[in-house]
C-alpha cells in the first residue's frame, strides 16, 4: 500500500466541509447563468470547446493537437489557451519572436507544430476572443482551450473530456475530488470522450461506462487509449530503444497525470523508478543534479532515462564558441575538445560521463545553450547568424525544450 496516497486521501476527506461550500458556489453560478442574471456571448466566428469538469489530467492538449492536425488544412485556425504558467499576462498571439515565457509551454508546442495555426493567450477569453479576431480578419475557426467552465462565451460545439480511471460521474468537488464543476454540466456538452482508456476495453465495459454517464438522447459517447512510440535519443532520433523486461528505466517527466505512461513502463521493464515534477515543471540546474544522481544510484546493467516529448525554442540571441574540427554541429549544444565559449550563456559539462553522456575525446567536454541562445563560430559569423537567427532549435536548456539536456542508453 502506498502510504503517500492513503495520508492524501484521508487528508483531502477532512477537507469534505470546504468541498461542500466550493460546490454550492459552483451550484449558484451555474444557477445565475442559467436564468440569465449572468450573461453569456456568442462571437460570429464558430467556435469548439474543448474541457473537462476537473482539474487537469485528462488529455485536452491532445485533443486540441488532434482537432488541428485534421482542420488546419480546410480551414483558418486559432487557438486560445489560458497560457498555464506563463510570465506574462493579458492577451498574447504568439508570432514568429514568441517564447513559451510568453504564451506558455502546450500554446508554444502548438505554434511550432502547426505554425499555419494562430496561436492566442488570455486569461479572460471574453476579452481575449474580440482582439483576436480583429489581429486574423480571415477567422474561419477557433478552438477553446480548457474553457467549458468559461460560461460567459458561448461555444458552437462542446467536446467534454474525463478520464477513464477518473469519471466525473464518480468524483467529487475540490479539495476533496477533483471536480471543479457540477457533474450535471455536462449536459452541454455535444459529445463525450472517456479518454486514457485499456487498449482491451471491451464492448460491455464501454456499455457499463455509458450507463454511469448517462448521456443526454442526443450525446455521443467515445472512447481513447493512449499508444507510445519507441523511445529515441533526444540527440539522435534515429537511435532508438526498444524496452525489454531487462531495462532498468529512470522516469523523468512533468505532468498532470503520469499514470498511464508509469502503466506502460511496469508492462515493459523489469523496473522503473520515478522523479515527480509538477505538471509544466520548469526544469533547472539542480534538477539535472537530482536526475544524475538517482541515475548512479540504479546498479542495473540495462538502464536508462525515459522522458516524455520535448520541443524546440526559437532561437534569437548568438553566441560565440571555438572548437576544433571535429566539434558537433547542433547549435544548441556542443561536444569536442579545447571548446571555448562564453561562460554566462552555457551550462559546461566537463566530465560528460559523470551524466552519463558519450565521451568521444578523453578530453571532450559539452555545453549547452541557455535560454534562446545557439551558438555561432566566428568565422563566417554574420552569414551563419542572419541564416539561423530566429530557426526553432532543440538541445539546450530552456522551458520551452522542456527536457533535461540528458539521455542515457546504457549499454549500446
Amino acid at each position: 500500500m502506498n502510504l503517500n496516497n492513503l495520508f492524501l486521501k484521508s487528508f483531502r476527506v477532512l477537507l469534505l466541509p470546504f468541498a461542500i461550500v466550493y460546490g454550492w458556489i459552483v451550484a449558484l453560478r451555474n444557477w445565475l447563468y442559467f436564468k440569465h442574471y449572468l450573461k453569456s456571448v456568442q462571437f460570429n466566428v464558430p467556435m469548439i470547446c474543448v474541457g473537462n469538469l476537473s482539474l487537469g489530467g485528462t488529455g485536452k492538449s491532445p485533443m486540441v493537437e488532434y482537432l488541428l492536425s485534421i482542420l488546419s488544412d480546410d480551414y483558418k485556425l486559432a487557438t486560445l489557451s489560458r497560457g498555464y504558467k506563463r510570465k506574462t499576462e493579458g492577451y498574447a498571439l504568439a508570432n514568429q519572436f514568441t517564447s513559451a515565457l510568453e504564451i506558455g509551454d502546450e500554446p508554444m508546442q502548438f505554434h511550432i507544430k502547426y505554425p499555419n495555426v494562430a496561436v492566442a493567450v488570455g486569461e479572460r477569453r471574453i476579452e481575449a476572443i474580440p482582439q483576436l479576431i480583429q489581429d486574423v480578419p480571415d477567422l474561419q475557426l477557433i478552438i477553446l482551450d480548457d474553457a467549458f467552465q468559461h460560461r460567459e462565451i458561448v461555444a458552437d460545439y462542446n467536446i467534454l473530456l474525463t478520464e477513464y480511471d477518473n469519471l466525473y460521474c464518480d468524483d467529487f468537488f475540490i479539495p476533496t475530488g477533483d471536480l471543479r464543476d457540477e457533474r450535471k454540466s455536462a449536459k452541454r456538452a455535444n459529445i463525450i470522450i472517456v479518454t486514457k482508456c485499456p487498449s482491451n476495453l471491451s464492448i460491455n465495459e464501454k456499455d457499463e461506462i455509458v450507463e454511469k454517464l448517462n448521456p443526454e438522447p442526443q450525446q455521443h459517447v467515445f472512447f481513447t487509449t493512449i499508444a507510445y512510440e519507441t523511445p529515441y535519443h533526444i540527440y539522435n532520433p534515429s537511435d532508438q530503444w526498444v524496452l525489454t523486461m531487462r531495462d532498468e528505466v529512470l522516469l523523468v517527466c512533468g505532468i498532470a497525470n503520469p499514470l498511464p505512461l508509469k502503466n506502460y513502463i511496469h508492462e515493459n521493464t523489469h523496473t522503473y523508478y520515478q522523479i515527480s515534477y509538477s505538471d509544466h515543471h520548469i526544469f533547472s540546474i539542480e534538477d539535472l543534479q537530482e536526475i544524475k544522481q538517482k541515475f548512479e544510484e540504479i546498479q542495473a546493467k540495462n538502464k536508462l532515462i525515459l522522458t516524455t516529448d520535448h520541443g524546440t525554442i526559437n532561437s534569437k540571441v548568438p553566441s560565440k564558441v571555438i572548437g576544433d574540427k571535429n566539434i558537433s554541429s547542433n547549435l544548441r549544444y556542443k561536444t569536442g575538445r579545447s571548446l571555448s565559449y562564453e561562460e554566462k550563456e552555457v551550462y559546461v559539462e566537463k566530465n560528460p560521463k559523470e551524466i552519463m553522456l558519450p565521451s568521444i575525446h578523453m578530453s571532450s567536454s559539452f555545453i549547452f545553450a541557455k535560454e534562446d541562445f545557439f551558438f555561432a563560430y566566428p568565422n563566417n559569423y554574420n552569414h551563419f547568424v542572419n541564416y539561423y537567427k530566429n530557426t526553432y532549435q532543440h538541445g539546450g536548456i530552456s522551458l520551452e525544450e522542456m527536457i533535461i539536456p540528458c539521455a542515457i542508453f546504457v549499454p549500446k
